[in-house]
This record gives C-alpha cells, structure tokens and sequence, in this order.
C-alpha cells in the first residue's frame, strides 16, 4: 500500500507557474503508474496528466503543451509542473497511483487505488 501526500499549490496570476509534488511512502514506488487528477467546484474528477512505470506520459488536451509530469523513483516523489496557468486551471489538484506497469485509460479515475487529499490551485486573471 502507498500513501500520498501533496504540497505546492498556492494562489497565482494568469501566465504564471506553480510545480505541484506528491511525497508517496510505502515499498516499490517504482513500480506504480501514477497520474494527476483536478477537481473544480460543481464539476467531475478529470484526468490531467499520467505517467507509467516505463515512463510514457499522457496529457488531457487542456493542458497539453502547458503542464509537464515527472516522477523521481529516488525520491519517491511525482512533480507537475505548470507553466501559463489560466484561471480555467483552478481546482483541487489530487495525486493518484496504482501498482501497475500501465493502464488501458491512464486519465481515468477508476484506473487508479490510491488517492492523495489533494492541494489547491486559484489562479486569478
């Protein structure tokens, strides 16, 4: 089992940037797929960013070009990066593995076991 911890969110202008981090504990982090979720009021659960245990990566398109997801296995942590963030950016950002090579859908919650408490982003125009 891995546990999920996230920081970096804050409040920011439009254009500006933020790098979000996930600190996991437990055993083999290595080998989990993990993925970026966010969460705005009155809207569902959406998939931003994922990266496999080969570390392939996928983006939703909204944030393609724009946000960039690594993945430290030394450090046990999982970093966004977001860069010309827009107000339309705004949400609870939730960090999320599975202990998988892969997944068939990597943008979709129901991929993912484990879920962080999540971290806020506002970006303000």
């Amino acid at each position: 089992q891995v546990q999920l911890v996230e920081s970096g969110g804050g409040s920011v202008q439009a254009g500006g940037s933020l790098r979000l981090s996930c600190a996991a504990s437990g055993y083999f982090y290595s080998r989990y797929s993990m993925a970026w979720f966010r969460q705005a009021p009155g809207k569902e659960r959406e998939g931003v960013a994922s990266i496999d245990r080969t570390g392939s990566t996928a983006y939703a398109g909204s944030v393609k070009g724009r946000f960039t997801i690594s993945k430290d296995n030394a450090k046990n942590t999982l970093h966004l990066q977001m860069n010309s963030l827009k107000p339309e950016d705004t949400a609870m950002y939730y960090c999320a593995a599975v202990y998988a090579v892969n997944t068939a859908t990597p943008l979709m919650r129901n991929e993912y076991k484990y879920w962080g408490r999540g971290t806020q982003v506002t970006v303000s125009s």
